[in-house]
């Protein structure tokens, strides 16, 4: 029976969110599949990692492209890329988290791809008058990232029901991006 690759690697990263430290013994034994096997399609953890990493920028990707963020207002977009990218955040918590994948010349591309378009998404926001212009659309996609892992973390963790993950990543984040009446 041939190997599927996306579920070895879709274990390794289920197993990697919870214990970024695991050892291929621990990722193989995750999957399903021998050492040995694991060896035969990742060389070595950091090929594994840049695999994971394909398939975290794929999956944010595919996340954005299903949340039409160029559609209506910014705070609904906001909404659905949140939903939409609820699946894949623990893997992306763990490939942010890694800092071998963001050192020297070696960058994957598709992260400034990613970046790029989350921040163009809140200068729509801000062009449309629903965001502060006093945050960066750097930083605010930044503070998306880190709100993202961080709720993947506390769901994991059992400190936040899961149902509850949209809601406290939006909420915050807008709490402190939406531009008030005042201004």
């Amino acid at each position: 029976m041939p190997l599927d690759r996306d579920q070895v690697l879709r274990s390794a990263a289920a197993l990697l969110t919870r214990k970024s430290s695991a050892t291929m013994d621990e990722v193989a034994r995750a999957a399903g599949i021998g050492r040995a096997t694991l060896h035969r399609h990742f060389a070595g953890r950091d090929a594994l990692v840049g695999a994971l990493e394909e398939l975290g920028i794929r999956e944010f990707e595919a996340a954005l492209d299903s949340a039409f963020l160029d559609e209506g207002p910014a705070e609904e977009a906001l909404r659905r890329l949140v939903v939409a990218v609820e699946p894949s955040a623990g893997l992306l918590s763990f490939l942010v988290s890694e800092s071998q994948l963001f050192e020297g010349d070696g960058i994957n591309p598709g992260w400034d791809r990613l970046d790029a378009r989350v921040a163009a998404f809140f200068r729509r926001g801000q062009e449309n008058g629903e965001f502060r212009i006093d945050l960066s659309p750097a930083w605010l996609t930044e503070a998306l990232y880190g709100l993202i892992g961080s709720c993947a973390w506390a769901v994991q963790a059992g400190r936040l029901a899961a149902q509850d993950f949209s809601y406290m990543i939006v909420e915050l984040l807008l709490g402190g991006a939406r531009r008030s009446v005042e201004e």
